[in-house]
């Protein structure tokens, strides 16, 4: 082999019996026929494939009450951020609920308290 010839392939006699009909699309049915989706489907789930189709989401049963908005326009505009235990967040939560107050108002009550209470000497 001189430097200006390429390098065989490696195909060898292979290429010779190469048919490119046999590639062709096999004969029977036509290109256009397809199955029917729900042979699909019935395949698809025979094999184990699922559907990436969402699915509607059923309806769970009222055990939360749906949380309360809480916005309302009082000239607080400090925030204070603490970590607590859910409990003391639910114990919070209901007795501003009870009084109807907002958190706000309710964190600014129990201060009052927890001063008045500092001052008789009992904390």
């Amino acid at each position: 082999m001189t430097a200006k010839e390429r390098a065989p392939l490696g195909f060898g006699d292979e290429l010779d019996s190469f048919d490119p009909a046999a590639w062709a699309k096999a004969k029977g049915k036509p290109a256009g026929d397809k199955p029917k989706p729900s042979v699909v489907k019935e395949a698809a789930e025979a094999a184990g494939f699922k559907s990436r189709e969402p699915v509607k989401a059923e309806a769970k049963p009222d055990t939360l009450q749906p949380k309360q908005q809480r916005r309302r326009r009082t000239g607080r505009n400090v925030q204070f951020n603490i970590k607590t235990k859910q409990e003391a967040i639910d114990a919070f939560t209901a007795v501003a609920d009870a009084n109807g107050w907002g958190f706000g108002e309710a964190f600014e009550r129990a201060t009052e308290l927890l001063q008045r209470e500092h001052r008789k000497g009992i904390l």
